[in-house]
C-alpha cells in the first residue's frame, strides 16, 4: 500500500531539517484524535542518508491528514503558510496557545511560531462574528492570544 494511498487529495507536507518525529511527536501530544500512522525509512543505498533512518511520518491531528519530511537544512517555515486551529471557547485558545508556544514564540493577532518554526493561527470559531465592530478589531490589533471575553466588551 502506498504511503499517501488513504490520504484526502489535498494534504500538507512539512520540511523538517532532521526533526521530523520529534515534531510529530510533539503536536500529537497536543491535539486530540491524533496519530501517527507510519514512516518511512531510507533505503540501504540512498547516499544522502544513513539507512534506516526516516525519511518521513504520516500522522492525522484531529482528523487532518499531514507528512512531515526529515528533508535537511535546506528549506525552513516561514510566515507565508500557518496552519489555523478554531477554537469554540477559551479554554481551548489557552491550552493550543500554551502548548504550541512551548519553546516557541508570541507573535500578534492570534499568530504564534513553535519551537520548529511553524506559524499557527489560534482563533475563536466565531471571530468573523467577533470582528463586526471596528472597535472589536482595533482590541485584536493589540493582542497576541486572543482573549474572547475581551473582543466581545470591545464590540459592545
Amino acid at each position: 500500500m502506498s504511503l499517501f494511498e488513504n490520504f484526502p487529495r489535498i494534504t500538507p507536507f512539512l520540511w523538517f531539517n532532521n526533526n521530523a518525529e520529534e515534531a510529530v511527536d510533539f503536536y500529537v501530544s497536543i491535539f486530540k484524535n491524533s496519530r501517527r500512522h507510519g514512516e518511512m525509512r531510507s533505503p540501504a543505498d540512498n547516499p544522502s542518508t544513513r539507512a534506516g533512518a526516516v525519511l518521513t511520518v504520516s500522522f492525522e491531528l484531529d482528523g487532518q491528514q499531514f507528512t512531515a519530511m526529515n528533508g535537511g537544512p535546506g528549506h525552513n517555515f516561514t510566515d507565508a503558510i500557518s496552519l489555523v486551529v478554531r477554537c469554540e471557547s477559551q479554554e481551548e485558545i489557552d491550552h493550543y496557545w500554551s502548548r504550541l508556544t512551548e519553546g516557541g514564540a508570541e507573535v500578534a493577532c492570534g499568530w504564534l511560531k513553535d519551537k520548529f518554526g511553524l506559524s499557527w493561527q489560534i482563533v475563536p470559531a466565531n471571530i468573523g462574528e467577533l470582528l463586526n465592530s471596528p472597535k472589536a478589531f482595533q482590541a485584536l490589533m493589540q493582542m497576541k492570544k486572543f482573549d474572547i471575553a475581551a473582543l466581545k466588551a470591545a464590540a459592545q
